[in-house]
């Protein structure tokens, strides 16, 4: 996660995590609810599909989503191929 970035958004898969980029600080949680909700957005999901496994203070997050297949996730974010 790449908190304060100018363009919001999912990057490439780097050492095999997503890039993502939010505009939020990473202060109280403010950057975790804009990751989630990038993610529920751009996977066409509601956020209650979400939920932070690990790394709530950290840059490397794991998160759970339910209701969605890894290969139909990889589609939605165009990473297949």
């Amino acid at each position: 996660m790449k908190p304060r970035a100018s363009r919001p958004g999912t990057g490439a898969v780097r050492e095999g995590a997503l890039e993502v980029r939010v505009g939020a600080p990473p202060v109280e949680g403010a950057a975790n609810d804009e990751v989630v909700e990038l993610l529920a957005r751009t996977l066409d999901l509601p956020r209650r599909a979400f939920s932070l496994v690990s790394g709530e203070r950290g840059r490397l997050k794991r998160i759970r989503i339910e209701g969605l297949s890894l290969v139909e996730a990889r589609t939605r974010l165009g990473l297949d191929g």
